[in-house]
């Protein structure tokens, strides 16, 4: 059976790759006509994918990568992997989701199963996918399923194969064949009643962390204001062999997972008129993270920033990736520079963001941020210079200075 990835990014990416190394023929589509020309040659920066194995599976006709999604002559997957960010009012924006919905609509043909893998509020595939599709393909015999992605960009331990998949159809065929689907490719399948229960699964994952993000982050404050190292109070908590789960503090919280999707959830709570405060909080805790660490760093160097000259290393949202989307160090860049500081950065990972560059680690500066510290980023330079440094990274790893969080 033919199988349509609809999006290549991080999770579609991958995706196409597993499915067609399970014996699928794959259609890869985007609408970036960049990225499938590169595609095409084997070239990606998405983690987890090598140029061999991408030009091996196109040679062998199991994966080909489009920017014009064609019409299927049979029936067929299309598995829905786009982004559903948010908007300026911090919205659940869902522009990507209905385009794919589109794209599908002038595509599928009948029988054919859909599998949305996009994260979004509980309700979404029932009522916003399943419709808009019904409508625009003029097809009343679609099946319908929900497989929530959950990958984990740089994650060497944990992917596609052997992270346990949640999933749900709005039928009980729709949910056999996605099961018979996802087996090719996943080890554990776990089918929950409903689409619901699925995508509220997702939702709930990563609100889970940016609550005890949140907690950890004004309980380090906490613990700034009696003089008492955080690391060492978590420790000393981690140490109880139940009920405790060791989080540590931060600059903030990146990526597409975290930062977005409590604000799903908080939109779905919204649908049955339920308040969600802690959640709300949590995520403004978060978001402006980065202006309490600024103030920090402003009270503990001087009283004013004006001319410091600061680098800081790693402006990826996590170690190991490029990846810089919601990164809360380009956020505390900006907030230093607002406040007069001169920064630079370094990121081995990271080419530019905004048409500004990584410059190499320098002892000619007046102050070290560590952020994110990838294994590739060398700190010997500012060891045998003396500068000061500030660890503002969110690991107990100690680099060589005192955690400044």
């Amino acid at each position: 059976m033919l199988i349509y990835i609809i999006g290549l990014g991080y999770v579609g990416l991958p995706l196409a790759i597993q499915v067609s190394k399970s014996g699928h023929k794959v259609i890869g589509f985007d609408t970036s006509t960049d990225k499938i020309k590169r595609l095409n040659q084997g070239i990606s920066d998405i983690p987890g994918t090598s140029r061999p194995e991408i030009i091996n599976l196109i040679k062998k006709g199991d994966l080909k990568f489009v920017s014009k999604l064609p019409k299927s002559l049979t029936e067929s997957i299309y598995i829905i992997a786009v982004p559903t960010p948010l908007n300026v009012n911090l919205k659940p924006d869902t522009k990507f989701l209905e385009n794919a919905c589109d794209f599908i609509s002038e595509s599928i043909s009948e029988n054919s199963l859909i599998i949305s893998e996009s994260t979004s509020y509980i309700g979404t595939l029932r009522n916003l996918i399943k419709p808009r599709i019904d409508l625009k393909s003029g097809l009343s015999n679609l099946k319908y399923a929900v497989a929530p992605e959950r990958v984990d960009p740089g994650n060497t331990q944990w992917d596609l194969s052997n992270t346990p998949r949640v999933m749900s159809g709005l039928t009980l065929e729709a949910t056999k064949q996605a099961e018979g689907f996802y087996k090719k490719i996943c080890n554990v399948i776990v089918t929950v009643s409903s689409p619901e229960v699925a995508e509220a699964s997702k939702l709930l994952e990563n609100t889970f962390r940016q609550v005890n993000i949140a907690l950890i982050n004004e309980f380090s404050d906490i613990t700034n204001g009696f003089g008492i190292l955080t690391n060492e109070v978590i420790s000393a908590a981690a140490t109880k062999p139940f009920g405790f789960m060791a989080f540590h503090p931060g600059v903030g919280v990146g990526g597409h997972c975290i930062p977005i999707d409590p604000a799903y959830l908080t939109y779905s709570a919204n649908l049955v008129g339920v308040e969600s405060k802690i959640i709300e909080t949590s995520n403004l805790v978060n978001l402006t993270r980065f202006k309490v660490i600024a103030s920090r760093i402003e009270e503990v160097v001087s009283s004013s920033l004006k001319g410091a000259k600061i680098q800081v290393a790693g402006v990826a949202y996590k170690v190991g990736v490029s990846d810089i989307r919601e990164s809360p160090a380009i956020k505390l860049i900006y907030e230093l520079r607002r406040r007069g500081a001169i920064v630079s950065w370094h990121d081995p990972l990271v080419n530019s963001f905004e048409l500004e560059g990584s410059v190499p680690m320098s002892s000619e500066i007046d102050l070290g941020l560590i952020m994110i510290p990838h294994s590739q980023i060398d700190f010997r330079i500012w060891k045998t210079s003396g500068i000061k440094v500030f660890d503002l990274s969110s690991t107990p790893t100690n680099f060589g200075w005192p955690k400044f969080i």
